[in-house]
């Protein structure tokens, strides 16, 4: 009898639900990182490492090799991988505190020497897993925990514009977005364009995500979309800030 040809492999996917409050914006920045990964192609060489606070959770939603850090320090973590091992494809997922107050340093400093690595940061105007205090990114009249009555610019500054500052210090290579997560699409060829930087070798990526956090910001489904689409991007613009400088 003839032998019947062999049947393809299929690689199966498989889900499972997150660790974040219900309507953090986490997840689906994470989702739209594990797309742009499989569209990739390049599963067995990546690793991911998160920062403390609530991007934490994440250290075993992906089917990769995860690694969590101290809090603001995944920047370097990654980046000593990344040295060891050239050939990986090597991402910091990280909150705003943890990227820019506490490992503002290493940010910056990774920015400034163009690692070959990239950096996802969500963005969601607060410190969402210790109560919900003023972060770098608290926006002008903004109200938290520690500052009831609304953001004082005059006393704390203004808020953090963090692809703004690192598309001024990177290289040439270097590739610098904002997105949203009241846009996926736009938000996914951002993160696949900043793994393709890596991919190249060109430098530095970096991806700010506007996130959502309802159960620090106090707001119904409704509040929580009509400030992620109509209020932070009046203080955050999303677009690209930098692509690299091709050269054939």
């Amino acid at each position: 009898m003839p032998i019947a040809p062999a049947m393809p492999r299929v690689w199966r996917a498989e889900t499972k639900p997150h660790k974040f409050c219900p309507g953090c914006g986490h997840g689906l920045v994470l989702k739209m990182l594990g797309e742009a990964i499989d569209e990739l192609g390049i599963q067995d060489r990546t690793v991911f490492g998160c920062d403390i606070g609530c991007s934490l959770l994440a250290w075993d939603f992906f089917n990769l090799d995860s690694v969590q850090t101290h809090h603001g320090r995944t920047a370097p973590v990654i980046t000593g991988i990344k040295r060891a091992n050239p050939e990986l494809i090597c991402i910091a997922y990280m909150g705003d505190g943890g990227g820019y107050a506490i490992g503002s340093q290493h940010l910056v400093n990774a920015a400034a020497r163009n690692e070959k690595i990239t950096v996802i940061l969500a963005n969601n105007t607060v410190y969402a897993m210790t109560g919900g205090q003023m972060a770098p990114t608290t926006m002008p009249e903004q109200k938290t925990e520690t500052s009831p009555y609304g953001r004082d610019v005059a006393l704390t500054g203004p808020p953090m514009h963090g692809p703004e500052m690192v598309a001024a210090i990177t290289g040439e290579g270097a590739y610098v977005a904002r997105g949203t997560i009241s846009n996926l699409r736009q938000l996914k060829g951002y993160l696949k364009k900043a793994l393709e930087t890596q991919i190249a070798g060109r430098g530095f990526s970096f991806v700010e995500a506007l996130s959502g956090c309802p159960t620090n910001w106090r707001t119904s489904a409704k509040e929580t979309w009509e400030f992620i689409e109509q209020t932070m991007p009046v203080h955050f613009k999303v677009g690209e800030l930098k692509t690299p400088a091709v050269t054939e």
